[in-house]
């Protein structure tokens, strides 16, 4: 009766404690040493591991632009390099110049006008003829002057043109003087105005005031060489005391002012 109430009793103990066992093995599940899921990454549910996502970039063949830019910067280079030279160049050829011939501008003056015909026409119409005489120096040792054809001369009072002409071609050589007598004519249309005008300047002031401009092309000549052309420009002032045709008129005043230009 023990025997078989020990026997009963000892298969029970086992199953229970194997039981006992399971239960605590499943309670108590090892902590895994190695991490499961690789640092830098994020846990998924899906069995699969998906790699973390690339962006695709297409390639583009840069290699042919690339080229192409660096010829454009070499031929921009060389272009600026080759300006840069012929300025240089031009500035010390016009250097040497200088020195060696030492240039001087020209000088210009008024020294007689008279007026043949200044008439106020039935039809409001002024009809205006003046002689002038102009005094041209060059004062340069080693330098000529050419004055060439296409030169235009014009005598105004207060933004008005009274007549116009030209100057004649002609070289004027070293240290020379050259005296020029010019026939300028022109009309002037609705003249009323501008006759009364005159009149009262000239008995207010007893002075009238007149401006002449001339553009005369010229080539300016260095020993043997001709240089390019250029334009001379005059701009005098003369202050007049009358406008009486055939009458002697005085200059009260005369200034010139010259420049040139290509």
């Amino acid at each position: 009766m023990n025997m078989a109430s020990h026997q009963k009793i000892h298969p029970h103990n086992l199953s229970s404690s194997a039981h006992d066992d399971q239960q605590l093995d499943f309670e108590s599940p090892q902590v895994p040493t190695v991490p499961l899921v690789p640092r830098g990454s994020s846990k998924s549910d899906d069995s699969h591991h998906c790699p973390p996502f690339q962006r695709t970039i297409p390639v583009i063949h840069t290699e042919p632009p690339r080229k192409r830019r660096g010829c454009c910067c070499r031929f921009l280079c060389w272009t600026l390099s080759l300006v840069f030279l012929l300025i240089l160049l031009a500035g010390a050829a016009a250097g040497i110049l200088c020195l060696v011939f030492q240039p001087k501008l020209p000088k210009y003056s008024i020294d007689r006008l008279q007026i043949t015909q200044f008439n106020l026409t039935s039809n409001s119409s002024l009809t205006a003829t003046f002689d002038v005489t102009i005094t041209a120096r060059n004062p340069n040792k080693k330098a000529g002057v050419y004055y060439e054809g296409g030169s235009h001369i014009s005598v105004w009072y207060t933004g008005t043109s009274l007549c116009q002409g030209s100057l004649p071609r002609f070289y004027q050589g070293h240290r020379n003087t050259t005296v020029l007598n010019v026939v300028l004519s022109g009309q002037t249309d609705d003249a009323n105005t501008l006759i009364t005008s005159l009149q009262q300047q000239q008995q207010q002031t007893g002075i009238i005031p007149l401006k002449l401009r001339v553009i005369q092309p010229v080539r300016i000549k260095l020993g043997e060489f001709k240089l390019m052309k250029v334009k001379f420009r005059v701009r005098c002032r003369l202050d007049v005391d009358n406008l009486a045709a055939n009458n002697a008129i005085n200059i009260r005043n005369s200034s010139c002012k010259f420049r040139f230009t290509i």
